[in-house]
């Protein structure tokens, strides 16, 4: 069985699972969905696989190809301690690509998108980058090199993304000792929002003592309610300007300053960063956590049917693709791959209200966010 089929056969474990969280929420009187932003979310994660049927060969094949030529010897596939410890090694490398995600800019800008909702739900877990191919096999590499069997890698890997799926909530509390040792809701919590305090906190995957260990780790304090998004907001519903807008933007800054050390630089500065001659041109404001505002759009009942109607068609269409992609011809799969890219903006154009964006003001733990309003 393919990495894909598994990703079709969970995605109804995870609709049920944001189907509950919903529910709850609404009878807490604390609902944390907003149709348009869960489409959104949930239509990235979409995008994010249909990319990977045509990046994964890339990706899996340099792993392949570092294990089969440079590997210092080759571990067996059949060992405990193997499995065991390719989990743990996995989740260091992990973390260490995830720091690197926040704090380098060619890397953040494909992780932005995982950060661009401005809620925290299970939705928001599937709400994953269709870029991060380009850069993250350099820290698989030495796993490959220490002989870890391609097999047990992407069975880890695997377990690795999945278990984030649950610790995306507002409804789980604090843990008391699970919270000192595994990535929990609480610390990823920490690690979404922009408060000054929590900012470039807490990457563990599974583990969150690689932050202790480290000094990236920062606790949720309820004085500090955590506000969600990033510091440069998408403010928009469309997967393909969400997956674009960071990289375009390192691009004009790298065409614009005049210096040819600085046009590298940006890349690989950490964001935010700007060369001089760019700051004294076009200068920012700073960062003002009160100012913030959430990025909302109205949608009619109409608009709401419509998505929602085509949205349901695109995951089927979608579950058809992964669950084949290994048998069917290439033509076929890039002939419904752009059909549900088109479908997803399309999605994204219907989420927005004729003649502009409706805001509201931000700070989500400051009372129940706007609820999910189906037809």
């Amino acid at each position: 069985m393919t990495q894909a089929q598994i990703i079709v056969i969970a995605t109804p474990i995870f609709l049920l699972l944001i189907g509950i969280e919903w529910a709850i929420g609404l009878v807490r009187g604390r609902n944390t969905y907003r149709l348009n932003d869960a489409l959104s979310s949930i239509g990235l994660g979409v995008l994010s696989q249909i990319v990977g049927v045509f990046t994964a060969a890339l990706t899996l094949g340099i792993y392949i190809f570092a294990y089969t030529h440079f590997s210092a010897w080759k571990l067996p596939v059949d060992s405990p301690w193997v499995w065991a410890a390719a989990l743990v090694l996995y989740d260091f490398l992990y973390y260490w690509y995830h720091r690197a995600g926040h704090r380098v800019a060619l890397y953040w800008a494909a992780h932005v998108v995982h950060h661009q909702s401005e809620d925290y739900n299970l939705s928001t877990a599937l709400r994953q980058p269709s870029t991060s191919w380009i850069a993250n096999w350099v820290f698989h590499l030495p796993m490959a090199l220490l002989g870890f069997p391609p097999l047990v890698f992407g069975a880890v890997a695997l377990i690795d993304l999945l278990y984030q799926f649950w610790v995306h909530t507002e409804q789980v509390g604090r843990l008391g000792w699970f919270d000192r040792w595994f990535c929990a809701p609480s610390n990823h919590r920490v690690h979404h929002a922009v408060n000054d305090a929590y900012l470039d906190k807490n990457y563990g995957g599974i583990l969150i003592v690689w932050d202790r260990l480290f000094g990236t780790y920062a606790e949720e304090d309820p004085a500090e309610p955590c506000v969600y998004g990033t510091r440069a907001p998408l403010r928009s519903w469309n997967p393909i300007r969400a997956n674009l807008q960071v990289y375009a933007e390192l691009a004009r800054s790298s065409w614009r300053t005049g210096r040819w050390r600085d046009k590298v630089r940006v890349w690989l500065e950490p964001p935010g960063w700007r060369p001089a001659d760019l700051t004294a041109k076009w200068p920012k404001e700073p960062f003002d956590l009160a100012a913030v505002e959430r990025f909302d759009t109205a949608m009619t009942a109409s608009r709401r049917r419509a998505a929602l109607v085509l949205f349901a068609a695109l995951l089927g269409a979608t579950t058809w693709l992964l669950w084949n992609a290994h048998l069917s011809p290439g033509p076929a799969l890039a002939a419904v791959s752009v059909l549900v890219v088109a479908g997803l903006c399309w999605v994204g154009k219907l989420s927005e209200r004729r003649g502009g964006a409706a805001t509201e003001g931000a700070a989500p733990a400051a009372g129940p966010a706007p609820e999910l309003h189906l037809p």
